[in-house]
């Protein structure tokens, strides 16, 4: 009962520190895409505005990640016995995807403008751009810090990758910056070039959280290190006479381990059963983050023969 309840004092605090980060980014990307966007249309910036259109994407992208932590902290059932954390690599690939998306488009836009060739034509942005692109140079890496710690905090994937969806707005708006200034300085290409420039960042920004949601939902093996520290927990636990086979698999962003354990065959099935429970018992508190370990047991010949 008490483990139990351990258990979901941890999920309530892991989704109140998630919706309380997330509210925070709404709040702040909100209030930024709408001093961007006037920006970008009082100081005739397409850079500026391609950066609003940035933000304006992370307000959608983190309700999806509210959502996906809101679904993964469900108890398991029976439909779901392993539980629902595999919704936050879900939320993770959607927020991939509308990153990838919305780079795509602003990029696509930008191009346009290049290939036009009629460079003259281009409005030079006023000065109130290059204010708003500082403004969220300093307020999105800002997010990013905040939001990086807190993911670290409670482990949470979707919520790291809106902490790197903060650091690409930041790193976007570094571009949009150089692009407007330059524009100013009596070179007007800079600025739809400083947009492409946005769209490439979008897109690695993308293509990474995609990568780290799809690894984490193919049951990638942890790192070998990882995989020795549950070998050498196991093998530390009287009455083991050896680690014959380990498997891990990661899930979200939990792990399951399946490990064959060596025990004197002239153990009875009680004992030999309880040296198993040990092993098990200790991976799990020494691992937090493994939430499953199946242990089975292989007679090894007794070491008094």
């Amino acid at each position: 009962m008490a483990a139990g309840q351990d258990k979901a004092e941890k999920i309530q605090d892991y989704e109140k520190v998630a919706v309380e980060v997330s509210m925070v980014s709404i709040v702040a990307n909100f209030l930024l895409t709408v001093f961007k966007a006037l920006a970008g249309i009082i100081a005739h910036s397409g850079a500026m505005l391609s950066d609003a259109i940035h933000s304006a994407s992370d307000v959608f992208s983190t309700v999806v990640v509210i959502v996906g932590v809101k679904i993964s902290g469900r108890e398991s059932d029976k439909d779901h016995p392993y539980g629902h954390e595999r919704m936050e690599c879900v939320a993770a690939i959607v927020l991939a995807t509308i990153l990838a998306v919305t780079g795509l488009g602003i990029g696509y836009s930008a191009a346009g403008k290049i290939m036009g060739g009629n460079y003259t034509k281009l409005a030079v942005p006023g000065r109130l751009a290059l204010i708003a692109a500082v403004v969220s140079i300093v307020v999105k890496e800002g997010m990013f810090q905040y939001t990086k710690i807190n993911a670290r905090r409670i482990d949470s994937g979707a919520l790291m990758a809106d902490a790197w969806h903060h650091r690409s707005d930041a790193m976007s708006s570094v571009g949009a910056l150089i692009g407007i200034a330059g524009s100013r300085m009596g070179f007007p290409i800079l600025d739809p070039i400083a947009s492409v420039v946005i769209c490439f960042f979008i897109e690695k920004a993308a293509y990474e959280i995609f990568m780290d949601a799809v690894n984490k939902m193919v049951d990638k093996a942890c790192d070998e290190e990882t995989e020795r520290a549950f070998e050498k927990c196991a093998s530390l636990q009287d009455g083991v006479m050896g680690v014959d086979l380990l498997h891990s698999r990661v899930f979200a962003n939990k792990i399951y381990v399946d490990i064959e354990i060596r025990v004197d065959g002239n153990k009875t099935l009680r004992e030999a059963h309880g040296i198993a429970e040990h092993v098990h018992d200790a991976i799990e508190k020494n691992f937090p983050k493994v939430k499953h370990i199946m242990v089975h047991v292989n007679p090894g010949e007794s070491r008094e023969e």
